[in-house]
């Protein structure tokens, strides 16, 4: 058996997440762990293949005629790959070990044979630092195989005891006779001695942990429009939240939002909006796992920096690298960055993000006297620094966005400072109060943009406010289009599907700020057309390019997911349900 050539990438919406929490792994319709990261969510990859390097880890029918499907069970992020051949059925139910211990990570592979015999090829090419460590094994005993890459050690076991060394990677032609299961559990991690320690893991119990933890943690989303959806979109963000509270941003890096433009970005880190966007989701639905994560984060972020508070931190709340290049080939399209220039940005907005989810934390009895003392910091901070220009929500420019001042408007209104949220306010409509009565992007750009939804749906001004309703109108009469929304135009003689994909986080803006204005109906007909915008796994990007219906962007987006829990909550308020309608619009 000759060592295979490295899988080419696929479209990302063939990638399902696995996540414990400390890292995320994307398993590619062929069976293929195509990017993990290891330790944590921001260390180098040991697997890398989405990004043209050779570490992987395959599992596949041997049988290269095969139809894949595959599907998540329920309330979790334990993911089971499909392939029907000419004569069987597979399935390889798998999951990274969940909750995850920050240090190791333990991959449960477990190949079931559903219909005859299951034939698969298996291959294990660990390669650290983002491919530029070979794997050396060190050791067999009782098919127990161990070894190393660069810094990491690796232990796999399983049955595993006939796979052979083939040109630097282990291999494996596995048969499963029919009815039956088998194991595979690869553990790995820095470790002393350059050895994985402890007891070797029984996969029965590992996999009924990760069950039961999944169980446990999955809070009653049955009040919503889209329970199914609304679940799995909690699964995403659970998976993506670290012990520490921290939440990725995504799971990947250097994913490209448009080919050879140069947006293609590292978001393996926490943001402050986007933590905070899912915490003000969480609370609204009643996921106070997420709630209570996302306040603990950004009460520390807050309390050690004040005023100068960074729009991302990673997972552990340290400085975002510098961004660098890496010699790998990439994901077609663009080639690889780590690290993210957002270290050196200040970003109004978070401040006003943060304000607002602290006031959603008070409403549902989940602060301390940390949160508070950090309530009184980030209005010091605002006080401070609004008037100053700042990359705002779409990391652009430093200017004056109308956006960053206007958020900041409504966090201090949601905290009770209703006087310094006027001061703001008046600043904005001093400067970005457009002549049609809308508001505008910055003092310098009269055009709309989507961004400028989110105060009247955060609570700047009430929803019927004529500047948040005429703002509405334009994004919807200017950025729209076959029932997507983007973000901006990039220059008026282009058509918005050309600069970009449609922003599926908008989409759900949009459906909100039609709630808002008693428009179910349309509200309605924006959730369903954007939470349309994903794969067979269910995961969303940033972007989603509407002419080829194909994902742009690094995956899975956690805010995406955020903005569907909370809008199908939101919308099951108001009386939509899996049934039908029980409201009437106003």
């Amino acid at each position: 058996m000759s060592r295979p050539h490295p899988w080419p990438p696929e479209t990302l919406r063939q990638y399902a997440l696995l996540a414990d929490g400390e890292r995320g792994a994307l398993v590619g319709s062929r069976g293929d762990v195509a990017f993990l990261c290891v330790p944590r969510w921001h260390d180098d990859a040991v697997f890398s293949s989405l990004l043209g390097g050779q570490g992987s880890y395959v599992v596949t029918p041997a049988d290269e005629r095969s139809v894949w499907g595959g599907h998540y069970e329920q309330d979790s992020l334990v993911w089971r790959s499909r392939w029907v051949t000419t004569a069987t059925v597979i399935e390889s139910r798998e999951a990274l070990s969940f909750p995850g211990d920050p240090a190791r990570a333990v991959l449960l592979r477990r190949v079931e044979a559903q219909l005859g015999d299951a034939h698969v090829r298996v291959t294990l090419d660990c390669r650290a630092a983002f491919d530029s460590e070979p794997m050396t094994v060190v050791g067999q005993d009782h098919g127990v195989w161990e070894g190393r890459s660069g810094s990491l050690a690796f232990r796999w076991s399983g049955v595993t005891s006939a796979a052979r060394l083939v040109d630097g990677a282990l291999q494996l032609d596995l048969v499963v006779p029919a009815g039956q299961h088998q194991d595979l559990v690869l553990e790995l991690g820095t470790a002393t001695g350059g050895r994985i320690d402890g007891a070797l893991p029984d996969p029965d119990h590992l996999w009924a942990r990760t069950e039961q933890a999944w169980r446990d943690a999955a809070p009653d989303l049955g009040g919503s429009a889209a329970p199914g959806d609304a679940r799995h979109s909690w699964a995403v963000l659970r998976g993506l939240t670290s012990e520490t509270g921290g939440m990725v941003a995504a799971a990947t890096t250097s994913l490209p939002e448009r080919a050879d433009v140069g947006r293609n970005y590292d978001y393996r880190y926490a943001w402050i909006r986007d933590q905070s966007y899912a915490g003000q989701a969480a609370a609204a639905a009643g996921a106070h796992d997420l709630l209570d994560a996302a306040v603990r984060f950004v009460t520390e972020r807050v309390l050690a920096d004040g005023p100068n508070l960074r729009p991302a931190y990673t997972v552990t709340g340290g400085r975002v690298p510098d961004q660098r290049q890496l010699s790998l080939p990439g994901y077609p399209g663009g080639p690889v960055q780590v690290g993210n220039h957002v270290n050196e940005q200040f970003q109004l907005d978070g401040l006003g993000e943060a304000l607002l989810l602290f006031a959603a934390a008070r409403r549902a009895d989940r602060t301390d006297r940390d949160a508070e003392d950090a309530v009184r910091v980030v209005e010091e901070a605002i006080a401070k620094r609004h008037t100053e220009p700042d990359a705002g929500i779409w990391e652009l420019e430093n200017r004056r966005w109308a956006h960053s001042r206007l958020i900041c408007a409504a966090g201090l209104r949601a905290v009770g400072s209703h006087d310094a949220a006027g001061r703001v306010l008046a600043s904005v409509d001093a400067d970005c109060l457009h002549p049609s009565g809308r508001w505008q992007r910055s003092p310098e750009d009269p055009l709309v943009d989507a961004a400028l939804l989110t105060p009247g749906i955060r609570g700047a001004v009430p929803p019927d406010d004529p500047r948040h309703v005429r703002t509405w109108r334009a994004v919807l009469g200017e950025l729209t289009d076959d029932g997507y929304v983007y973000r901006f135009r990039h220059a008026p003689e282009v058509p918005l599907h050309e600069a970009e994909g449609a922003f599926v986080l908008s989409g759900f803006h949009l459906a909100l700020a039609c709630l808002g204005q008693g428009r179910v109906t349309e509200a309605v007909r924006w959730f369903e057309r954007n939470r349309g915008a994903l794969g067979p796994p269910g995961l969303y990007a940033e972007e989603y390019d509407v002419v080829q219906r194909q994902l742009r962007g690094n995956i899975p987006q956690a805010f995406v997911h955020a903005l569907l829990m909370e809008t199908a909550h939101e919308l099951g308020r108001a009386g939509v349900g899996v049934e039908g309608f029980a409201a009437e619009d106003r």
